[in-house]
C-alpha cells in the first residue's frame, strides 16, 4: 500500500489496491492447498499515512473492517487471528517538502497521529530532511521523538478506537469502504468471480498503473492551480531555501569500508556451494509447484548475494515491462 500510494493513488485506491493484492495471496495460497487459518496470521500489510487527516484514519478502520469480514465470509477463516489485519504504517515520504524543510516535522506528526488513531500497531516516523538527502542523526532523532511523544505524553494509545462514534469519521470509513468494494466488484467481474484473476488482469492490462497515474496527475494539477495548497511550495514560501550545510554526506570511506567487507565475504565463502544453490533457485523457479523459499534460504546461507539471487530468478522469469498506459 505505501509504494501505491507514493506513486499518486488516492487513499481509496491504495486502500482497494492493497487489500485486493491480499485477497489475491489468499486465493493463491488456498488454491495451493493450504488452509486459510494456517497462513493467515501471519499475512501483514505496509501502509502509508498522508496528510488528509481524517480520511486516513477513517482508510485504517475501513481496512480493518474490511479485511476481518472477507477472511470470515469469503474465505471460511474461523481463527479470530486470521481476522486481525496486522500493520506497518510508514509516514508519507511523498508529501514531504525540500522547501522549509522543517515544517515537515508538523507533517511528520500528524501523519503518525493518524496511523496511532486508526489502530496500526508499528510505525515509522519520516525525517524531515529525507526530501534533500539521507536522514542526519538529528533528524532521525526527531522522528523517533515525534514517536515517543505521541505513545507516551499524548495518552491516545490507551484508548482502543478513540475517534469511533465521531460522525464525521463513522461516514468517512463507511464512505472509504464502499469505494472499496466498488474496486472489488470491478475485479471480480474482470476475473470471472475470481480476485486472483481479476489483479492478474489489472496488471496485465495496466488498469492499476492508469488509475494511479490518472489520480497523481489529478493531484499535481491542483497543486500546479493553486487549489491544492502546499506550504511551502506553492504558497507561503518565504524561507523557502534549505540551509545545505545541514544534509548528510556519504564520505569515501564508508564507501571504501564496504567494498572492503563484501571483498571479505566473497573470499571467504565456498564458489562451489553458492554456484549449487543458485542452480537449485533456477531449477525451483522453474517449476511452478515447487516451494522457492527452501532454495531461497539455501542460497542466501551459502552466502549469494541479493543479485546473484535476482540473476539467478530472471533467468527464469524474465524481467517485467510495463505496458504504456494511454
Amino acid at each position: 500500500g505505501y509504494h501505491i500510494r507514493e506513486a499518486g493513488s488516492t487513499a481509496a485506491q491504495e486502500l482497494a489496491f492493497t487489500l485486493a493484492n491480499g485477497f489475491a495471496y489468499v486465493e493463491a495460497a488456498v488454491a495451493a492447498g493450504l488452509d486459510v487459518d494456517h497462513f493467515a496470521p501471519r499475512l501483514s500489510f505496509f501502509f502509508n499515512s498522508h496528510l488528509d487527516f481524517f480520511e486516513e484514519v477513517g482508510k485504517f478502520r475501513a481496512a480493518r473492517r474490511i479485511w476481518a469480514r472477507w477472511m470470515r465470509d469469503r474465505y471460511g477463516a474461523t481463527d479470530e487471528r486470521s481476522l486481525k489485519l496486522r500493520f506497518h504504517t510508514q509516514t508519507a515520504g511523498v508529501s514531504l517538502t525540500a522547501q522549509q524543510p522543517e515544517v515537515n516535522v508538523a507533517r511528520v506528526a500528524l501523519q503518525a497521529l493518524a496511523g496511532v488513531l486508526g489502530g496500526t500497531q508499528s510505525l515509522h516516523t519520516d525525517a524531515f530532511d529525507e526530501a534533500l538527502a539521507l536522514p542526519t542523526e538529528n533528524a532521525a532523532r526527531i522522528a523517533l521523538r515525534t514517536q515517543q511523544v505521541i505513545a507516551h505524553e499524548t495518552g491516545v494509545a490507551n484508548v482502543v478506537d478513540p475517534l469511533g462514534g465521531s460522525a464525521y469519521v463513522e461516514w468517512m470509513t463507511d464512505e472509504l469502504e464502499r469505494r472499496a468494494e466498488s474496486v472489488f466488484a470491478h475485479l471480480e467481474d474482470q476475473g470471472d468471480g475470481s480476485i486472483l484473476e481479476g489483479v492478474h488482469a489489472g496488471i496485465e492490462s495496466g488498469w492499476f498503473a492508469g488509475e494511479i497515474a490518472d489520480a497523481a496527475y489529478r493531484y499535481e494539477r491542483e497543486v500546479n492551480a493553486g487549489e491544492r495548497i502546499v506550504v511551502g511550495v506553492n504558497a507561503f514560501t518565504d524561507g523557502d531555501d534549505p540551509d545545505a550545510r545541514r544534509l548528510l554526506r556519504i564520505g569515501q570511506d564508508t564507501e571504501d569500508l564496504q567494498r572492503k567487507r563484501l571483498a571479505a565475504v566473497r573470499q571467504a565463502r565456498d564458489d562451489a556451494a553458492v554456484a549449487t544453490a543458485l542452480a537449485r533457485v533456477v531449477a525451483d523457479a522453474a517449476e511452478p509447484t515447487t516451494n522457492l523459499m527452501p532454495a531461497l534460504l539455501d542460497a542466501v546461507r551459502a552466502r549469494a548475494s541479493l543479485g546473484e539471487i535476482v540473476d539467478a530468478l530472471e533467468a527464469v522469469f524474465g524481467t517485467w515491462t510495463e505496458k504504456a498506459v494511454v
